[in-house]
């Protein structure tokens, strides 16, 4: 579907500032939205909001349907009695300008531990009452998700946290086996439970603060789900695995300027002939839930409906890989039978084949131009303005690139070269040179992240593709958001058409 001239900010809520280690859903989530509104911004980005796992990255996370607890705010906790005030005295010196996963994953355990603990002994009627409420109206993902979290944490000191390691029973999900460990884990389950409503009422009171004052929420779909997931763990028959449940075929991306090897993933891959069969009804409810959250969707990796990169799980890099084809049209046709039109943005980066473009224009789908990516000397590069058409996202980059100043500094001098001539600029300040460039594209929308408004250099990068650690880390601090900065980038706003009225 085609999308109304606009502007965002890209930022996930792990990057806002407070004392608590990582970004919250609390008082500076709200604060940013007043950002965006004094902005005149309508749009803002997030990344996947799913429970993190290996590497803390949002695109392996630990199902498809669950949020964050690590963004669960304290200070929310507290003021709507989920928590003693007293509980908040002593709060850990974080460093605030990046998030220290392990440190803040033991802190908000224990504080989790407490406001459970504290719901179970002094929780109001109404209080358990929208806790059990919550849980039975997602009890089709929510069952399996809380079950195999608490399983996660028993096997993690036991035989190994990785699902596909679990004793045979439970791996194979016996009935009888699934009811053991149900009454078995009861309370470390409920826990979960608890936690994932106190993530949904956080998150969904402050998307209708956000759309309550114009903000639209896009919000983030990885193509693939994470091996060491509720989804494939519920789902198996879904996904191509051996008989001892371990990946038979993993996803990736063939070898290229990029990379001798290619990238393997891991992922498995989807039983697209299986899905068929049920209409894609685990990717409707999917969409549904994420429809919940959010309000526009990008889909990482759309080329993947059209044909996938098929690795054996056995092959040590993507090298010896074969493309095979997708579910194409039949997947969103369905979706759109059984969810209406659904306002996607095609994350359409990469080799992208006359097949691909078919595709996303099939449906209108938006796709994706990268301001970065059209500054290497070629005078055409279709991710140059001028090449634009409207029906396109326009970003100065993404949470995979480096941050645009970063970009600049470490840029050759004929990089430096194209874009000084191009944006008519004395290379001063590129950040805002290159926002200047996707506000006045005829791009339909313009996202620009956070890091090249506030001129971060490359400590403020987000995620370096392939280094397995030291990601997602970064957040800036509260000071940094002057409203003098909200005024600047409202001028380039007003001035390129991007206010929605």
């Amino acid at each position: 579907m085609r999308f109304s001239r606009a502007a965002g900010v890209l930022l996930h809520p792990t990057s806002l500032p407070g004392r608590y280690g990582i970004g919250d859903l609390g008082q500076s989530a709200y604060r940013f939205v007043d950002f965006l509104v004094q902005s005149k911004q309508s749009l803002w980005q997030i990344l996947p909001l799913g429970p993190t796992g290996y590497g803390d990255s949002p695109y392996q996370s630990f199902s498809a349907f669950a949020g964050n607890p690590l963004l669960i705010s304290p200070e929310r906790l507290v003021q709507d009695g989920f928590l003693p005030g007293s509980a908040l005295d002593q709060v850990p010196d974080f460093p605030p300008d990046k998030v220290d996963y392990g440190w803040v994953i033991d802190y908000k355990n224990d504080l989790f531990r407490q406001a459970f603990a504290h719901f179970q002994q002094y929780g109001s009627e109404a209080q358990r009452g929208a806790v059990a409420r919550f849980a039975w109206e997602n009890r089709g993902w929510l069952d399996d998700f809380a079950l195999f979290m608490a399983l996660k944490q028993y096997f993690a000191s036991h035989e190994g946290g990785m699902w596909h390691l679990w004793p045979d029973e439970i791996r194979t999900r016996d009935a009888a086996a699934l009811q053991q460990w149900r009454t078995q884990l009861a309370d470390e389950i409920r826990t979960t439970q608890f936690l994932q409503y106190l993530f949904f009422r956080q998150w969904l009171d402050l998307k209708q603060y956000a759309n309550q004052r114009g903000i639209r929420i896009v919000g983030d779909v990885p193509i693939f789900v994470a091996m060491d997931s509720a989804d494939v763990w519920a789902n198996p028959h879904l996904f191509w695995l051996n008989e001892d449940s371990s990946p038979q075929f993993i996803a990736g991306v063939p070898p290229d300027y990029f990379s001798v090897t290619g990238q393997r993933w891991g992922n498995p891959l989807y039983r697209w002939d299986k899905l068929a069969e049920s209409d894609y009804a685990w990717w409707a409810a999917r969409m549904r839930a994420t429809f919940t959250q959010v309000d526009i969707v990008r889909i990482d990796h759309f080329r993947g409906f059209e044909a996938y990169w098929e690795i054996p799980a056995t092959e040590p890099t993507a090298i010896n890989g074969r493309w095979v084809k997708g579910p194409d049209a039949a997947l969103f046709t369905a979706l759109f039978r059984q969810l209406g039109e659904l306002p996607i943005i095609a994350e359409d980066l990469g080799v992208i084949t006359p097949e691909v473009v078919a595709l996303r224009d099939r449906f209108d789908f938006p796709g994706m131009k990268i301001l970065q990516f059209g500054f290497g000397g070629e005078r055409n590069s279709n991710f140059l303005p001028h090449t634009f058409g409207q029906n396109c996202v326009v970003y100065t980059g993404t949470h995979d690139n480096d941050t645009t100043v970063g970009w600049y500094e470490s840029a050759h001098a004929v990089e430096r070269q194209h874009l000084s001539q191009y944006a008519h600029s004395d290379g001063n300040d590129p950040a805002w040179d290159m926002i200047r460039l996707a506000l006045a594209s005829v791009a339909d929308m313009a996202v620009v992240p956070l890091q090249d408004v506030l001129r971060v250099g490359g400590a403020g990068r987000m995620n370096y593709p392939g280094r397995p650690g030291g990601n997602w880390q970064w957040r800036f601090q509260a000071e940094h958001l002057q409203w003098g900065l909200a005024d600047d980038l409202r001028h380039l706003t007003e001035l390129y058409d991007r206010v929605n009225s």
